[in-house]
């Protein structure tokens, strides 16, 4: 990597507009912002693309697909970390917080024993300089599971471990309100009989009961007190939001209801929501519309979820809809808020002193499509 490098005759979008520019980047920040064409013969010519900061992924559970490519198949993780690196440093993503679940709802579910692995991979290859995006855990915590909160104190004291978030899957909770909705779901998802289904309904009720509330003030405790973002899932009303704000959680993913979204900006809680609605139009759940909540000024973060490829084309998206959001503020959802959210102020804006995180991408019948992308000013894709 040269000590210094320009990029030239791009459309530079930063946190409050677009315009033609050139960065200077050296020592793996941004030294140098200026409008028009670089004149030096050094400057690499981006063609007029835009370029935008790396993008920031608070919420993916890709790996775990690479990790079990299909059902009963484990795949050697070291190599399922580089696909999913790979897949996601193609999306755009610079930082992504690969998230990873404490508590199996699957009554069938091996996802406790393959933990130790997965985490191992991750951190045996960011080490070893193999990955090409920053890796970084997020926890998600299932607290009607009897060993999560056991298996929480020994993983949240892991170097990479900086957000982490509670939900509860039992019936009668969040987006399963209705317990009608929660057989056909898991029964769906999981394949199971009536009868193991009843038997999985009853078992997961006596477990909120015994554990949720219990867990949830033991996790958030003990991350506020390391100074760990934590965030609550699938709010539906405006009292699971107050009862979110009062433990100190600072993210609301993927809350259900207009209402909840409300309540979260009332309470100055960061709403997250997932790109693929955006990009299909719609929750596949039959919740809100994350553009919905765009439009009502109250979408904060996206997420690429359960697709990586997902999160630039949101973000385009939105800003091409008749919103009062425009592709800077698009952009932010995608790089700056996430980066903030999860306590890091070196990323996510092309702006002096940051950072060289960027993606360049060129915009083909309104699609986005990424042409190269530098991690603190390495070319990484």
């Amino acid at each position: 990597m040269p000590a210094e490098q320009i990029l030239s005759n791009a459309q530079l979008v930063t946190a409050d507009r677009v315009f033609l520019g050139s960065l200077v980047l050296r020592d793996g920040v941004i030294v140098d912002l200026a409008e028009g064409r670089s004149q030096l013969p050094q400057a690499q010519d981006l063609g007029g693309d835009f370029l935008l900061p790396g993008l920031v992924e608070l919420h993916t559970d890709n790996l775990e697909k690479h990790m079990t490519p299909r059902p009963g198949v484990d795949w050697p993780s070291i190599s399922a970390v580089l696909s999913h690196d790979a897949q996601i440093i193609a999306a755009g993503i610079t930082t992504v917080f690969d998230a990873v679940s404490i508590g199996d709802v699957n009554p069938k579910g091996n996802r406790m024993q393959k933990l130790p692995a997965m985490l191992n991979a991750i951190a045996s290859a960011q080490e070893a300089g193999l990955t090409r995006a920053e890796h970084r855990l997020h926890l998600r915590c299932e607290l009607c599971h009897p060993d999560t909160l056991s298996v929480f104190r020994d993983l949240v004291e892991n170097p990479l471990v900086q957000l982490v978030s509670v939900m509860d899957h039992s019936p009668g909770q969040r987006q399963f309100v209705l317990q009608s909705k929660y057989r056909e779901y898991y029964m769906g998802k999981y394949h199971l009989d009536e009868a193991t289904m009843d038997a999985f309904v009853v078992l997961q009720m006596a477990n909120s009961k015994t554990y949720s509330d219990r867990y949830r003030s033991a996790i958030v405790e003990h991350c506020l007190a390391r100074g760990l973002s934590v965030a609550s899932h699938d709010d539906a009303t405006l009292a699971h939001v107050e009862e979110s704000a009062r433990y100190g959680m600072n993210i609301a993913e993927f809350p259900t209801t207009l209402e909840a979204a409300r309540g979260c900006r009332q309470l100055g809680m960061k709403v997250l929501m997932g790109a693929p609605n955006v990009v299909r139009g719609g929750s596949h759940s039959g919740n809100v519309a994350a553009a919905g909540l765009a439009a009502e000024g109250l979408l904060d973060i996206l997420s690429s979820d359960y697709y990586p490829a997902s999160l630039l084309p949101a973000a385009f998206a939105l800003a091409a809809q008749d919103n009062d959001c425009d592709l800077p503020q698009a952009i932010q959802m995608i790089s700056l808020a996430p980066a903030h959210a999860a306590g890091l102020r070196d990323r996510g804006e092309i702006a002096l002193g940051l950072r060289a995180d960027l993606v360049q991408a060129r915009a083909q019948g309104g699609l986005p499509v990424v042409q190269q992308v530098w991690r603190q000013a390495k070319r990484v894709f």
